[in-house]
């Protein structure tokens, strides 16, 4: 009898054991799929706070791209329009005054149809920079190309371009906006890479806008903070966000520069 109730004895130790055990790794699991779940949490947030500073960098660098178009239209409104007012303002004047002698009223009436006809041409350029009448009248593909043929005649850059671009393929407000990152991707390697050559390429599908820039300009160094915040290349990537696009750029110090541009169901 004794024996038997030893070995119930024991029975019921490995019990007690074995639940206490199950315990242990159920608290253990549970405590793991806790603190597991905790990690993932955390990381969701952090996610979401990169992406929501991201989003504020973007509006601030559109905020900041549109007042320094404000104040480059301003510049130009004063200093290509409005000083050549004052002389045809002037002249006008002395010819209201009278008294002059017919050289002399020659001479300025000259001077009023040369002026106004300067004025008439800077006011066209302001137009033309704010939205090119080509890329409004016969869309994206003519507007690049003579883009590309004005800088290569200039001889400030040579520029091949393959465009396999359908007309309307885009939209006209994202069509202007990829026309926006081609002149300022052009303007970056004339000004800042000291570019000879570039290449452009654009091809289509049903389902993505596949777009390449490169040059062989001086390159920079892709972790440096002044190229990563600098204006002209955050005016492009919150260009790239309105079109739902992504990018990829490669480029070194005196190695180059590259950019490819991805924009996936372009129609919507």
């Amino acid at each position: 009898m004794e024996e038997f109730f030893t070995k119930d004895n024991q029975v019921i130790a490995i019990v007690i054991i074995g639940t206490l055990l199950l315990l242990l790794m159920g608290g253990a699991l549970l405590t793991f799929f806790f603190f597991s779940r905790k990690k993932i949490v955390e990381k969701e947030l952090e996610k979401k706070s990169l992406e929501i500073n991201h989003q504020k960098e973007i509006i601030e660098s559109i905020i900041i791209t549109q007042e320094e178009e404000r104040k480059r239209i301003a510049q130009d409104l004063h200093d290509d329009i409005s000083s050549k007012l004052n002389v045809i303002n002037l002249n006008a004047n002395l010819l209201k005054d009278g008294e002059l002698k017919h050289e002399e009223y020659s001479t300025i009436n000259n001077t009023i149809l040369e002026t106004t006809g300067k004025t008439l041409e800077s006011a066209r350029k302001i137009a033309h920079n704010l939205l090119p009448p080509i890329l409004d009248k016969f869309g994206l593909k003519d507007a690049i190309e003579e883009l590309a043929d004005s800088f290569s005649n200039s001889r400030k850059i040579n520029i091949k371009y393959n465009l396999e671009y359908t007309k309307a393929y885009l939209i006209p407000e994202k069509e202007l906006h990829l026309f926006r990152i081609v002149q300022e991707l052009i303007n970056n390697s004339v000004r800042h890479g000291k570019a000879k050559n570039s290449i452009l390429n654009i091809n289509c599908t049903s389902k993505s806008l596949l777009f390449t820039y490169s040059d062989d300009g001086c390159g920079f160094d892709v972790k440096s903070q002044h190229h990563q915040k600098g204006l002209g290349m955050k005016n492009i990537e919150s260009r790239i966000a309105i079109l739902k696009g992504n990018y990829a750029i490669e480029t070194a110090l005196n190695k180059g520069f590259k950019i490819t541009i991805t924009i996936i169901n372009p129609s919507k």
